[in-house]
């Protein structure tokens, strides 16, 4: 995935304000558990240079976060208008065209 050098420049200047920005216009009140979800698609991002699909997000948040059942249901639950495309926005990342 080739990414321009202002979606890279937007993705460096990201920080919490930021996200507590978007999620706000999301109607969104951000809990630790967003948080946690937010820096693992960061994390995941640049690992990867590419936004993860579901299951390998709930896969890392699994490992990474054992004190919670991690499932679809729990990230709808936290981002209703679509897990990754909502966390991804709020966490900064470029947009990926995804067809379902």
């Amino acid at each position: 995935m080739f990414i321009s050098k202002k979606k890279k420049k937007e993705f460096h200047l990201w920080n919490e304000n930021f996200a507590l920005k978007i999620a706000c216009k999301e109607n969104i009140i951000l809990t630790s558990n967003h948080w946690k979800v937010i820096y693992t698609l960061r994390f995941l991002y640049i690992k990867f240079n590419t936004t993860p699909n579901l299951r390998i997000l709930i896969n890392v948040l699994k490992k990474k976060y054992k004190n919670i059942n991690w499932d679809s249901v729990v990230l709808f639950n936290l981002f209703p208008k679509g897990s990754i495309r909502q966390a991804s926005n709020i966490a900064g990342l470029p947009q990926k065209n995804i067809c379902l």
